[in-house]
């Protein structure tokens, strides 16, 4: 009977020992197992065995990326600007015996290591080069940490500056500077936009210089356009071509010494110059050059007759009579 009693105590005392020596790992924990105080060996994941009644213990470890938030940091850039500066450090365990041997707490060491590296790049780099460059301060940051981790077994994967603080004056300063370049690209781009449109209206003029009918062609569009608006005036430009025929015909009558006839008489200014065009060279100095414009297409019909032959004498005597000067009206015709 005692016997059996002990064999059950001591069964009992195994399947408690049993059960408490057994430990489930995840896929992202490792156990790192001490036996006796010293380091034998990271086990897992799944099922693992310790060694009962605390011979063996273990301690779980993460291997899951870790989102490290660096909190503000007031530190001056290389140029004499005071910042702040805050970003996110990503890291993992990749070697769980080191992180709990060689360091106490990788966490706090890690983030401290962050903040003091942060700080000192900061200050070794000039505002331009943190507001543009920000990729390659990440990349120097992160090079700076993973070093100092390695020995830890922590690996830093990345680190982003998430934020930077710059003064109230300096931030007018750089609107002002920002607004500054604007109007210098607008400016420029204007004064480039006129340099294509006055090649444009080079190559325009050329073509309606070879081909002057575009012009009116061009006059027409501009009517339209004017009449496609609610306006009470419209002005139409005229071009000075319309007029060349007139002036071309005055030209003619000041040459034929009609300076004082009537321009509007256009059958008569015809006459006029269809009477010079048969004249010898230095008739037309025996016209008076005071006589209108009747008398002198009168005295060109009857030259035209003459020259013909198929005058009549009444025409003759009319046409000398109204072609004699004043003085000679009582003289008869021979």
């Amino acid at each position: 009977m005692d016997f059996f009693a002990l064999w059950i105590a001591a069964a009992s005392v195994g399947g408690v020992a049993l059960l408490s020596s057994l430990r489930i790992l995840y896929e992202y924990q490792r156990g790192v197992i001490f036996r006796l105080g010293r380091l034998t060996s990271a086990k897992g994941p799944g099922l693992v065995f310790l060694v009962p009644f605390g011979i063996e213990r273990m301690r779980k470890m993460d291997l899951r990326i870790v989102a490290l938030d660096i909190p503000p940091q007031d530190t001056i850039t290389k140029d004499n600007v005071s910042v702040t500066v805050n970003a996110v450090v990503y890291f993992r365990v990749t070697d769980p015996s080191k992180a709990v041997v060689e360091i106490e707490d990788y966490y706090f060491a890690t983030s401290q290591l962050a903040q003091t590296t942060l700080r000192s790049v900061i200050g070794q780099s000039e505002l331009d080069e943190i507001l543009v460059e920000r990729d390659q301060v990440n990349r120097v940051v992160r090079d700076i940490i993973d070093q100092g981790t390695d020995a830890w077994g922590i690996e830093v994967t990345a680190v982003e500056v998430k934020d930077i603080g710059l003064p109230q004056e300096m931030k007018r300063a750089m609107a002002k500077q920002a607004e500054a370049e604007r109007e210098r690209r607008g400016k420029v781009i204007a004064a480039a936009g006129e340099a294509e449109a006055a090649i444009k209206l080079a190559e325009a003029a050329k073509l309606i210089q070879d081909h002057p009918v575009a012009i009116q062609l061009r006059f027409l569009q501009t009517v339209v356009e004017i009449a496609a608006e609610n306006n009470s005036t419209t002005v139409f430009p005229v071009p000075m071509d319309l007029f060349k025929p007139i002036l071309d015909a005055g030209e003619r009558m000041k040459a034929l010494g009609v300076a004082g006839g009537s321009p509007g008489d256009a059958s008569k200014t015809l006459e006029a110059e269809s009477a010079a065009s048969t004249l010898p060279a230095g008739a037309n100095r025996a016209l008076p050059a005071s006589g209108d414009a009747e008398m002198l297409a009168d005295a060109a019909r009857a030259i035209l007759a003459v020259g013909s032959g198929a005058s009549s004498s009444d025409e003759q005597g009319v046409s000398a009579t109204q072609g004699a000067p004043e003085g000679d009206e009582g003289e008869e015709t021979p």
